[in-house]
């Protein structure tokens, strides 16, 4: 009897044990604080030998992929001994790397993108066929995911089925189509279904228009966050360009435009004041940051076939966002009177102390 009890006992620890290690919902400080070392890590030590963020507390290194594709790179940590975490690189110094920004158009969220002639990648970040994405960042998904697969068959066959998608900057950026993809991966029966996955997209741009932000925000409801420090300009790029056909076609735009062919002179020319200057530079932006630019990428990808732009420009904010609010010993220490540099608010040593300032909240 007291065998059995203790079995019993036995059992029930481990029970509480097992689910203590699962991943929970919702923003955790001092899993975010974790993912900010982690992400100090993979950029190595400064010019002075040192790293201006402390080491990973409770994970361990155990991959660290090649570059690949516009000068990406992921690493791969265990975190607490049952949690992996895909931790892609952001920008580096260094021009191919920053053609992954560059390269700007929109394109849609379904479709086919091929990079070289053995390289052919059918993708779906959406189910809707109105949302569209980052084409420089649907890139660096295609060849970062491409080595990450095979790294989530041996974790899940391992028995690792909780897995975070961080990255900072340009890495939050290809964190967001990462997210989407393997979603979708999921919906396919490609990946198992039982795999949780849980995103920190920090100081991250926008990834793309406002269906595919919709569908994100709905499939990742308190699993995947944005992290902002509001002196930061990159979470605001790229640009935003709204034109009316982004809109939803049921809208009051598109009536307007048929019964104004029908007015007088005046009134057509003040529509197309009102209308032209937003389709106009959406067409600019996309010979500028989509037809000039893949001439640089496929300086880089040979065999990169450009792909048919998405006609907008719509980028928006997306995801929860969590906003590190600077106080004044963050401006005294991060002066812009003392500091030129452009990056001064960007950094992980800015967003890594504005995060230590934040209390975790008590469990309910």
């Amino acid at each position: 009897m007291m065998v059995r009890y203790g079995l019993m006992i036995l059992a029930l620890i481990f029970s509480m044990i097992t689910k203590a290690q699962q991943l929970h919902p919702g923003f955790d400080i001092l899993e975010y604080q974790e993912m900010l070392r982690i992400n100090a890590h993979i950029y190595g030590i400064d010019s002075n030998g040192r790293s201006p963020i402390p080491a990973p507390e409770s994970s361990r290194l155990i991959y660290q992929s090649p570059e690949v594709g516009l000068n990406n790179q992921y690493e791969l940590w265990i975190k607490d001994t049952h949690t992996a975490v895909f931790c892609t690189r952001g920008s580096i110094d260094n021009n191919v790397s920053w053609l992954a920004n560059l390269y700007a158009a929109m394109v849609p969220a379904i479709g086919q993108l091929e990079i070289d002639t053995n390289f052919v990648v059918d993708y779906k970040l959406s189910n809707d066929s109105n949302a569209a994405v980052h084409v420089g960042y649907l890139i660096s998904t295609a060849f970062l995911s491409r080595d990450m697969l095979p790294k989530i068959d041996s974790l899940y066959r391992a028995g690792i089925k909780d897995i975070l998608i961080v990255g900072h900057s340009q890495g939050g950026g290809i964190s967001y189509l990462l997210t989407a993809y393997f979603y979708q991966l999921q919906d396919a029966g490609s990946l198992p279904k039982d795999i949780r996955f849980k995103t920190y997209c920090s100081a991250a741009p926008k990834p793309g228009n406002l269906y595919f932000a919709y569908e994100y925000e709905h499939r990742t409801f308190e699993w995947a966050f944005q992290v902002v420090n509001p002196s930061d300009w990159v979470p605001q790029v790229p640009f935003t360009v709204q034109k009316h056909l982004d809109l939803p076609s049921r809208n009051p735009i598109i009536p307007i435009a048929a019964t104004i062919k029908k007015q007088g002179l005046k009134k057509r020319i003040t529509f197309k004041m009102l209308k032209n200057p937003s389709e106009k530079t959406v067409s600019n932006y996309q010979k500028i940051l989509g037809k000039q630019v893949s001439k640089m990428v496929r300086a880089h990808l040979p065999n990169f076939k450009e792909p048919e732009y998405f006609p907008s420009n719509d980028y928006v904010r997306t995801g929860a966002h969590i906003i590190l609010k600077p106080d004044s010993a963050y401006f005294s220490r991060f002066n812009e009177k003392t500091d030129d540099g452009m990056m001064l608010h960007h950094s992980l040593p800015s967003y890594y102390q504005l995060a230590l300032k934040l209390k975790p909240q008590p469990a309910n």
